[in-house]
């Protein structure tokens, strides 16, 4: 009989992510990621397996970090970067096994490997400081002393000085680089103070389009466009207008477009405007809006603790130039749609689930990466019509073999308005709806995000502890329309605390809920709503508050992004309009609290400081409230997505015993 999930199987499930299938469509590469839990680390590898499933087989080994495949237009070769001597590097093999080839060296790593067309070059993109690209082999004795003697003091002079996950900036820029696909120096294509990311070769091979803010106003603003820069040594050239986020280019296999992704940030949405997939002419002139018709935001905004080894998805060309697949999130599932250019859509890939990458063979043959509520990332192969589909990969199969995973029941109910919200159960092994249990409220981080059909470790881990737990997708998700997104701008802790309210009450009428034992939790975002709901009611008996924010005023100037997005959610910036920041802040409130908190934050979080955490411990304490203050040192935001995974743990064991006491 299988048995129940637990907390510690967090470290059995092996992660995929980033399949990428051969040019004659036989094969899939892709990455699996592993916890080696007694190493507090992850490793990760590349497999390769025939579109039958047969011959699946590990590629790299070793104790390291391998990752990105990608194969050469031929197929004969599969570059890939892995940390095995200690710095990401960029990698070759022979697609039929053997030694890899170790191509690069340069001292701050390398990321985002892209064939040339004729497999002779290897484009990618590393960091360079005043002294240029630094070779590893460059570096002298006493060159390292130096660097270890150096005063750590940070002179900050931009208003961009920081990102979480990353940490503070240093006076180092991402650039483009070719490298000869046998090895050698390479050679940098692009410069300047700013980040150019995301190469993508054209057809001819003569020239790479690229993601770059080169904006005048670049300190105070988050545009990025897309540029082409000739190879021969010409004047790169912007694509895009300048007038929001713009990325992940794609060239049209006769060269006349490129594809990319984005959103302008313009009255009356900002940066809640849908992303859409765009077209323009290469040689220059008017961009389309290929999916703007569908009122859906392109690629994949499902949240999920599974998401370890994804990858960014580009849009896809199809082999014959005559449209584009592209990911859409879509009221919680994520199908793949292939889009012409007139803009028809058709679901190629659909169903209850999340699909997180996909990619194309010159057959048309598709490789994607594929999750539902009760099965983790997959690899799974199809027809270009999505027929035929089959699974590739299945490494969780003996997972699941052992345990009892429970479906989530998709749910709509009633809100204000007359609007109708989208939201998943989980209930209990065994459930019996002449039982009373317990409910957790999940409340989703952004919140211009989505909970979805996909498999979630956390959740699956509290049903099957006992509780229902209720997932929903209040005002300002994702995955519902323009409408719909854009409806929590400027009235966080108002419609969006009345949405997951009305879920509640809809779950407790079903009659299967005890009403005295309420819990409610949430992340980021969905900690701010947490800490709100714990001032504006005395329902819930247990609250956990993750990541959260509670003083929106302080937080304009704390957070690595506070300035660029609450000027557009919160009326107006910190210091046009403070007495809102304030009215929507829940530390105004706290003295309402009843509640008793868990707080969970970690050190290193730049997205929602720790001193939110500390202002709202400190004021629940001075007024004699329960609340207990768990910090994690050396995280950042991403803690429950990709922490060390030791904490990953002990941050759902505080969970679990929070509301084991309370509840």
């Amino acid at each position: 009989m299988p048995r129940p999930i637990e907390i510690a199987d967090l470290a059995r499930i092996r992660y995929l992510g980033d399949p990428q299938i051969a040019p004659d469509g036989r094969r899939v590469a892709y990455v699996v990621t592993e916890i080696v839990l007694e190493e507090k680390r992850y490793r990760s590898a590349i497999w390769v397996a025939n579109v039958d499933g047969s011959g699946r087989m590990r590629f790299t080994a070793g104790t390291h970090k391998d990752t990105s495949p990608r194969w050469s237009p031929d197929g004969s070769r599969l570059a890939f970067l892995s940390d095995r001597d200690g710095v990401t590097q960029l990698y070759v093999m022979p697609s039929d096994g053997g030694e890899p080839e170790r191509i690069t060296d340069l001292k701050h790593g390398v990321a985002d490997p892209v064939w040339s067309p004729d497999g002779a070059w290897l484009a990618f993109v590393s960091k360079v400081g005043p002294e240029g690209p630094v070779q590893r082999a460059d570096e002298t004795e006493e060159d390292r002393k130096r660097a270890a003697q150096r005063i750590d003091t940070k002179v900050i002079r931009s208003l961009k000085y920081k990102l979480d996950g990353e940490g503070y900036f240093d006076d180092r820029r991402r650039h483009i680089f070719v490298v000869s696909a046998e090895g050698g120096t390479p050679r940098q294509i692009t410069d300047g103070d700013w980040d150019d990311t995301q190469p993508a070769w054209s057809p001819d091979g003569r020239a790479i389009a690229f993601v770059s803010n080169r904006t005048d106003d670049r300190e105070r603003n988050t545009f990025s466009d897309i540029w082409v820069v000739p190879l021969d040594g010409g004047e790169p050239r912007r694509i895009t207008p300048s007038d929001g986020v713009y990325n992940s280019p794609a060239f049209s296999p006769d060269g006349e477009w490129i594809a990319y992704v984005g959103n302008p940030i313009v009255e009356p949405y900002g940066p809640t405007t849908l992303t859409g997939l765009w077209v323009a002419p290469t040689t220059g002139g008017e961009a389309r809006n290929l999916t703007a018709a569908l009122d859906r935001e392109v690629g994949n905004t499902v949240l999920s603790d599974q998401h370890y080894a994804v990858a960014a998805q580009r849009p896809l060309w199809l082999p014959d130039g005559s449209g584009l697949l592209t990911l859409i999130s879509d009221q919680g599932t994520v199908p793949v749609v292939r889009v012409s250019l007139d803009g028809e859509s058709t679901v190629v890939i659909g169903g209850d689930r999340e699909v997180a990458n996909v990619s194309v063979a010159g057959d048309g043959t598709l490789a994607f990466l594929a999750s539902s509520p009760t099965r983790p990332l997959e690899v799974y192969v199809t027809a270009a019509d999505g027929s035929d589909e089959r699974e590739v990969s299945q490494a969780n199969a003996d997972f699941l073999a052992e345990v009892e995973v429970v479906p989530a029941e998709r749910i709509t109910y009633p809100a204000e308005g007359g609007v109708e919200i989208g939201g998943w159960l989980l209930k209990p092994p065994g459930f019996d709806p002449s039982v009373r249990y317990p409910l957790i409220l999940q409340i989703h981080g952004g919140p211009h995000a989505m909970y979805g059909s996909a498999f979630f470790h956390e959740m699956q881990v509290l049903a099957a502890r006992g509780y229902v737990v209720l997932m929903t997708n209040p005002r300002g998700s994702t995955g519902y329309g323009q409408k719909f997104v854009s409806a929590a701008m400027g009235d966080w802790g108002g419609i969006d605390y009345r949405d997951v309210m009305a879920g509640v009450d809809y779950v407790v009428a079903q009659g299967y809920i005890d009403e005295q034992r309420l819990g409610v939790t949430g992340g980021s975002y969905g900690g701010y709503l947490t800490n709100w709901i714990v001032t504006q009611t005395d329902r819930f008996k247990a609250a956990v508050t993750q990541r959260s924010t509670c003083n929106r005023l302080n937080l304009f100037g704390t957070s690595d992004i506070g300035w660029s997005y609450t000027p557009w959610e919160f009326r107006g910036s910190a210091y046009d309009n403070p007495s809102f920041y304030l009215e929507r802040s829940p530390i105004t409130y706290v003295k309402n609290v009843t509640t008793p908190i868990l707080i969970l934050h970690s050190e290193q979080d730049l997205r929602c400081p720790i001193e939110q955490a500390e202002q709202w411990f400190a004021a629940l304490r001075y007024l004699g409230k329960e609340a207990v203050f768990v910090r994690f040192p050396e995280e950042s935001h991403g803690l429950s997505r990709s922490g060390r995974p030791d904490r990953r743990i002990e941050r759902l064991q505080w969970i679990v015993d929070w509301f084991a006491e309370h509840l």
